[in-house]
Protein backbone atom coordinates (compact mmCIF):
# COMPACT_ATOMS: atom_id res chain seq x y z
CA UNK A 1 0.00 0.00 0.00
CA UNK A 2 1.30 3.68 -0.85
CA UNK A 3 2.17 5.79 2.05
CA UNK A 4 0.99 8.84 2.37
CA UNK A 5 2.38 12.00 3.97
CA UNK A 6 1.42 15.62 4.60
CA UNK A 7 4.41 18.30 5.08
CA UNK A 8 3.49 21.64 6.39
CA UNK A 9 5.88 24.30 5.32
CA UNK A 10 6.27 22.13 1.85
CA UNK A 11 7.57 25.28 -0.03
CA UNK A 12 10.86 26.04 2.22
CA UNK A 13 14.04 24.51 1.94
CA UNK A 14 13.50 21.66 4.23
CA UNK A 15 9.93 20.76 3.02
CA UNK A 16 11.13 20.47 -0.61
CA UNK A 17 14.12 18.30 0.02
CA UNK A 18 11.79 16.29 1.97
CA UNK A 19 8.93 15.61 -0.59
CA UNK A 20 11.95 14.88 -3.15
CA UNK A 21 12.92 12.13 -0.95
CA UNK A 22 9.52 11.15 0.42
CA UNK A 23 8.48 10.73 -3.70
CA UNK A 24 11.95 8.71 -4.34
CA UNK A 25 10.48 6.57 -1.52
CA UNK A 26 7.44 5.96 -3.62
CA UNK A 27 5.29 7.90 -1.09
CA UNK A 28 2.21 10.18 -2.14
CA UNK A 29 3.03 13.43 -0.60
CA UNK A 30 0.67 16.52 0.08
CA UNK A 31 1.90 19.55 1.01
CA UNK A 32 -0.12 21.79 3.21
CA UNK A 33 0.43 25.81 2.05
CA UNK A 34 -1.11 29.05 3.47
CA UNK A 35 -3.18 30.94 1.59
CA UNK A 36 -1.72 33.91 0.50
CA UNK A 37 -1.77 36.66 -2.60
CA UNK A 38 1.32 35.01 -3.62
CA UNK A 39 2.42 31.06 -2.86
CA UNK A 40 6.13 30.59 -3.61
CA UNK A 41 6.40 27.04 -4.98
CA UNK A 42 10.23 28.20 -6.70
CA UNK A 43 12.00 25.21 -4.58
CA UNK A 44 8.98 22.59 -5.77
CA UNK A 45 8.41 23.38 -9.57
CA UNK A 46 10.47 20.77 -10.29
CA UNK A 47 8.21 18.20 -8.69
CA UNK A 48 5.25 20.42 -8.65
CA UNK A 49 3.32 17.55 -10.80
CA UNK A 50 3.98 15.25 -8.55
CA UNK A 51 3.00 16.50 -5.03
CA UNK A 52 -1.00 17.70 -4.14
CA UNK A 53 -0.87 20.95 -2.43
CA UNK A 54 -3.50 21.88 -0.10
CA UNK A 55 -4.42 24.94 1.88
CA UNK A 56 -4.16 24.86 5.62
CA UNK A 57 -3.10 26.74 8.34
CA UNK A 58 -1.16 26.62 11.55
CA UNK A 59 -3.36 29.43 13.33
CA UNK A 60 -6.43 27.60 12.24
CA UNK A 61 -6.87 23.92 14.00
CA UNK A 62 -10.54 23.38 11.40
CA UNK A 63 -8.32 23.20 8.17
CA UNK A 64 -6.34 20.95 10.09
CA UNK A 65 -8.70 18.82 10.76
CA UNK A 66 -10.45 19.17 7.18
CA UNK A 67 -6.68 18.28 5.74
CA UNK A 68 -6.27 15.54 7.82
CA UNK A 69 -9.98 13.96 7.50
CA UNK A 70 -9.26 14.46 3.32
CA UNK A 71 -6.04 12.44 3.16
CA UNK A 72 -5.57 10.40 5.90
CA UNK A 73 -1.66 10.53 5.70
CA UNK A 74 0.18 7.94 7.53
CA UNK A 75 3.19 10.45 8.21
CA UNK A 76 2.98 14.45 9.58
CA UNK A 77 6.01 15.88 9.13
CA UNK A 78 5.69 19.57 10.76
CA UNK A 79 7.96 21.93 9.07
CA UNK A 80 6.16 25.10 8.91
CA UNK A 81 6.81 27.78 11.34
CA UNK A 82 7.90 31.51 11.78
CA UNK A 83 11.21 30.55 11.47
CA UNK A 84 13.53 34.11 11.28
CA UNK A 85 15.38 35.33 14.87
CA UNK A 86 15.10 39.06 13.90
CA UNK A 87 11.51 38.65 13.09
CA UNK A 88 10.50 36.78 16.19
CA UNK A 89 11.69 39.82 18.15
CA UNK A 90 9.48 42.03 15.75
CA UNK A 91 6.86 39.86 15.92
CA UNK A 92 6.80 37.93 19.23
CA UNK A 93 3.06 36.97 19.15
CA UNK A 94 2.86 36.04 16.35
CA UNK A 95 5.65 33.96 16.13
CA UNK A 96 4.31 32.16 19.77
CA UNK A 97 1.10 31.70 17.92
CA UNK A 98 2.40 29.54 14.75
CA UNK A 99 5.58 28.18 16.21
CA UNK A 100 4.18 27.00 19.47
CA UNK A 101 0.77 26.76 19.88
CA UNK A 102 0.88 25.38 16.19
CA UNK A 103 2.16 22.76 17.25
CA UNK A 104 -0.94 22.16 19.67
CA UNK A 105 -3.73 22.53 17.13
CA UNK A 106 -1.58 20.06 15.10
CA UNK A 107 -1.52 17.30 17.55
CA UNK A 108 -4.86 18.04 18.43
CA UNK A 109 -6.11 17.55 15.27
CA UNK A 110 -3.92 14.31 14.68
CA UNK A 111 -5.94 13.22 18.17
CA UNK A 112 -9.46 13.68 16.81
CA UNK A 113 -8.91 12.23 13.03
CA UNK A 114 -6.14 9.22 13.60
CA UNK A 115 -4.45 8.96 16.49
CA UNK A 116 -2.18 6.48 14.76
CA UNK A 117 -0.65 9.10 12.54
CA UNK A 118 3.22 9.40 13.05
CA UNK A 119 3.99 12.41 13.69
CA UNK A 120 7.75 14.33 13.60
CA UNK A 121 8.63 17.98 14.81
CA UNK A 122 10.69 20.04 13.53
CA UNK A 123 12.63 21.10 16.72
CA UNK A 124 15.95 23.79 16.93
CA UNK A 125 19.36 23.88 18.55
CA UNK A 126 18.09 27.97 18.92
CA UNK A 127 16.21 25.86 22.06
CA UNK A 128 19.90 25.53 23.62
CA UNK A 129 20.85 29.53 22.86
CA UNK A 130 22.65 30.53 26.17
CA UNK A 131 24.83 26.61 26.03
CA UNK A 132 24.72 24.99 29.31
CA UNK A 133 27.42 22.28 27.68
CA UNK A 134 29.42 21.62 24.71
CA UNK A 135 28.30 19.77 22.64
CA UNK A 136 24.45 19.65 23.14
CA UNK A 137 22.83 16.36 23.28
CA UNK A 138 19.25 15.20 23.83
CA UNK A 139 19.68 15.91 27.17
CA UNK A 140 21.08 19.32 27.87
CA UNK A 141 18.82 21.74 29.10
CA UNK A 142 17.22 24.29 27.03
CA UNK A 143 18.02 28.22 27.48
CA UNK A 144 17.14 29.78 24.22
CA UNK A 145 18.10 33.50 23.19
CA UNK A 146 15.11 34.85 21.35
CA UNK A 147 10.99 34.74 21.27
CA UNK A 148 11.48 32.32 18.32
CA UNK A 149 13.53 29.88 20.26
CA UNK A 150 11.04 30.16 23.04
CA UNK A 151 8.30 28.58 20.96
CA UNK A 152 10.37 25.90 19.70
CA UNK A 153 10.77 24.82 23.12
CA UNK A 154 7.10 25.05 24.19
CA UNK A 155 6.62 23.57 20.60
CA UNK A 156 9.17 20.53 21.64
CA UNK A 157 7.68 19.88 25.29
CA UNK A 158 4.63 19.82 23.83
CA UNK A 159 5.16 17.05 21.56
CA UNK A 160 7.23 15.15 24.66
CA UNK A 161 3.46 15.68 26.70
CA UNK A 162 1.12 14.38 23.73
CA UNK A 163 4.01 11.28 23.40
CA UNK A 164 3.85 10.66 27.10
CA UNK A 165 0.33 11.57 28.14
CA UNK A 166 -1.67 10.03 24.99
CA UNK A 167 1.07 7.36 23.60
CA UNK A 168 1.29 9.12 20.11
CA UNK A 169 3.78 8.32 17.94
CA UNK A 170 5.64 12.15 18.17
CA UNK A 171 9.39 12.49 17.84
CA UNK A 172 11.21 15.12 17.83
CA UNK A 173 14.74 16.29 15.63
CA UNK A 174 16.56 18.83 16.99
CA UNK A 175 17.91 20.01 14.00
CA UNK A 176 21.15 22.48 13.81
CA UNK A 177 21.91 24.54 11.32
CA UNK A 178 21.73 23.61 7.83
CA UNK A 179 22.00 24.81 4.23
CA UNK A 180 21.63 24.23 0.84
CA UNK A 181 20.95 26.22 -2.52
CA UNK A 182 17.62 26.49 -1.89
CA UNK A 183 18.22 28.69 2.10
CA UNK A 184 15.83 31.67 2.14
CA UNK A 185 18.69 34.92 1.60
CA UNK A 186 17.89 36.02 4.84
CA UNK A 187 20.11 33.23 6.40
CA UNK A 188 23.72 34.07 6.74
CA UNK A 189 25.21 31.11 4.53
CA UNK A 190 22.88 32.15 1.83
CA UNK A 191 24.11 35.90 1.93
CA UNK A 192 27.92 35.00 1.66
CA UNK A 193 27.20 32.56 -1.10
CA UNK A 194 24.85 34.91 -2.72
CA UNK A 195 27.15 37.93 -2.17
CA UNK A 196 30.11 35.86 -3.33
CA UNK A 197 28.58 35.30 -6.56
CA UNK A 198 27.35 39.14 -6.97
CA UNK A 199 31.01 40.22 -6.73
CA UNK A 200 32.74 37.63 -8.26
CA UNK A 201 29.75 38.75 -11.66
CA UNK A 202 30.54 42.37 -10.77
CA UNK A 203 27.50 42.73 -9.43
CA UNK A 204 28.25 44.18 -6.07
CA UNK A 205 31.98 45.30 -4.49
CA UNK A 206 31.46 44.60 -0.58
CA UNK A 207 29.32 42.18 1.45
CA UNK A 208 28.30 43.54 5.36
CA UNK A 209 27.96 41.01 7.94
CA UNK A 210 27.11 40.62 11.71
CA UNK A 211 29.98 38.64 14.28
CA UNK A 212 32.13 37.19 12.09
CA UNK A 213 33.75 35.02 14.83
CA UNK A 214 29.82 33.60 15.60
CA UNK A 215 30.15 29.90 14.87
CA UNK A 216 27.76 27.28 14.05
CA UNK A 217 27.40 23.90 13.35
CA UNK A 218 26.08 23.42 9.83
CA UNK A 219 25.02 20.61 7.50
CA UNK A 220 23.33 19.99 4.20
CA UNK A 221 19.81 20.52 4.62
CA UNK A 222 19.64 16.88 1.72
CA UNK A 223 20.82 15.08 4.73
CA UNK A 224 18.75 16.27 7.36
CA UNK A 225 15.63 15.51 5.87
CA UNK A 226 16.75 11.72 5.73
CA UNK A 227 16.93 11.53 9.51
CA UNK A 228 13.69 13.59 9.68
CA UNK A 229 12.04 9.72 7.88
CA UNK A 230 14.23 7.54 9.78
CA UNK A 231 12.59 8.84 13.00
CA UNK A 232 9.34 7.79 11.72
CA UNK A 233 10.33 4.61 10.73
CA UNK A 234 11.56 3.46 14.56
CA UNK A 235 9.61 0.48 16.49
CA UNK A 236 9.11 4.05 19.30
CA UNK A 237 9.01 7.54 19.20
CA UNK A 238 12.07 9.71 21.33
CA UNK A 239 14.02 12.73 20.37
CA UNK A 240 17.36 13.32 18.16
CA UNK A 241 19.85 15.57 17.91
CA UNK A 242 20.63 16.18 14.27
CA UNK A 243 24.52 17.83 13.80
CA UNK A 244 27.94 17.30 12.29
CA UNK A 245 29.50 17.74 15.76
CA UNK A 246 31.69 20.10 14.42
CA UNK A 247 31.66 23.79 14.71
CA UNK A 248 32.84 26.75 11.78
CA UNK A 249 32.67 30.55 11.91
CA UNK A 250 31.33 32.70 9.75
CA UNK A 251 35.08 33.91 8.89
CA UNK A 252 35.34 30.25 8.42
CA UNK A 253 32.57 30.30 5.80
CA UNK A 254 33.82 33.47 4.32
CA UNK A 255 37.31 32.21 3.86
CA UNK A 256 35.89 28.69 1.81
CA UNK A 257 33.47 30.92 -0.57
CA UNK A 258 35.71 33.49 -1.46
CA UNK A 259 38.68 31.48 -1.82
CA UNK A 260 36.50 29.20 -4.30
CA UNK A 261 36.31 31.92 -7.00
CA UNK A 262 39.59 32.96 -6.17
CA UNK A 263 38.83 36.07 -4.36
CA UNK A 264 40.12 36.92 -0.27
CA UNK A 265 37.76 37.77 1.50
CA UNK A 266 39.15 40.26 3.43
CA UNK A 267 39.24 42.42 0.62
CA UNK A 268 35.32 42.88 0.28
CA UNK A 269 33.65 41.69 3.64
CA UNK A 270 32.66 44.35 6.43
CA UNK A 271 31.79 43.28 9.86
CA UNK A 272 28.63 45.92 10.34
CA UNK A 273 27.07 46.04 14.06
CA UNK A 274 23.57 46.39 12.76
CA UNK A 275 23.37 42.56 12.26
CA UNK A 276 24.40 41.73 15.57
CA UNK A 277 22.39 39.74 17.52
CA UNK A 278 20.33 41.51 20.66
CA UNK A 279 21.69 37.99 22.71
CA UNK A 280 23.69 36.36 20.77
CA UNK A 281 23.73 32.31 21.46
CA UNK A 282 26.83 30.73 22.42
CA UNK A 283 28.78 27.68 20.87
CA UNK A 284 25.93 25.29 19.20
CA UNK A 285 27.44 22.34 18.54
CA UNK A 286 25.81 19.25 18.48
CA UNK A 287 26.18 15.42 19.20
CA UNK A 288 24.32 13.62 17.21
CA UNK A 289 25.91 10.03 18.38
CA UNK A 290 22.51 8.97 19.31
CA UNK A 291 20.95 9.05 16.15
CA UNK A 292 23.93 7.91 14.29
CA UNK A 293 23.75 5.28 16.79
CA UNK A 294 19.99 4.24 16.67
CA UNK A 295 19.10 5.55 13.73
CA UNK A 296 22.42 4.39 11.13
CA UNK A 297 21.88 8.02 10.21
CA UNK A 298 25.32 10.37 9.65
CA UNK A 299 26.01 13.40 7.29
CA UNK A 300 27.22 13.12 3.36
CA UNK A 301 27.92 16.45 2.40
CA UNK A 302 30.95 18.35 4.42
CA UNK A 303 30.95 21.69 5.54
CA UNK A 304 33.22 22.75 2.53
CA UNK A 305 31.42 20.89 0.07
CA UNK A 306 28.11 22.82 1.10
CA UNK A 307 29.48 26.27 0.90
CA UNK A 308 30.93 25.69 -2.09
CA UNK A 309 27.36 24.20 -4.29
CA UNK A 310 25.75 26.89 -2.84
CA UNK A 311 28.38 29.26 -4.14
CA UNK A 312 28.30 27.47 -7.29
CA UNK A 313 24.64 27.33 -7.45
CA UNK A 314 24.02 31.26 -7.02
CA UNK A 315 27.05 31.99 -9.34
CA UNK A 316 24.85 30.25 -12.21
CA UNK A 317 21.51 31.67 -11.42
CA UNK A 318 23.06 34.94 -11.51
CA UNK A 319 24.44 33.60 -15.03
CA UNK A 320 20.85 32.93 -15.90
CA UNK A 321 20.06 36.46 -15.36
CA UNK A 322 17.72 35.56 -11.86
CA UNK A 323 17.33 38.98 -10.07
CA UNK A 324 18.05 38.93 -6.19
CA UNK A 325 17.61 41.56 -3.69
CA UNK A 326 20.66 43.51 -2.76
CA UNK A 327 22.29 41.59 -0.19
CA UNK A 328 25.54 43.76 0.95
CA UNK A 329 22.63 45.85 2.30
CA UNK A 330 20.41 43.19 4.13
CA UNK A 331 19.37 44.01 7.90
CA UNK A 332 16.81 40.99 8.83
CA UNK A 333 19.14 38.34 9.01
CA UNK A 334 18.78 35.22 11.10
CA UNK A 335 22.59 34.13 12.19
Amino acid sequence: MTKRALITGITGQDGSYLAEFLLEKGYQVIGMVRRSSVVNLNRLRHIQDRITLVQGDLLDEASLIGVLREFQPNEVYNLAAQSFVPTSWQQPVLTGEVTALGVTRLLDAIMMVNPEIRFYQASSSEMFGKVQEVPQTEKTPFYPRSPYGVAKVYAHWITVNYRESYGLFASSGILFNHGSPRRGIEFVERKISLGVAAIKSGQATELRLGNLEAKRDLGFAGDYVRAMWLMLQQDRPDNYVIATGESHSIREMCEIAFSHVGLDYQDYVVSDPRFFRPAEVDLLIGDSSKARRELGWKPEVSFEQLIRMMVDSDLEALARGERFPDVTEMTTLRR
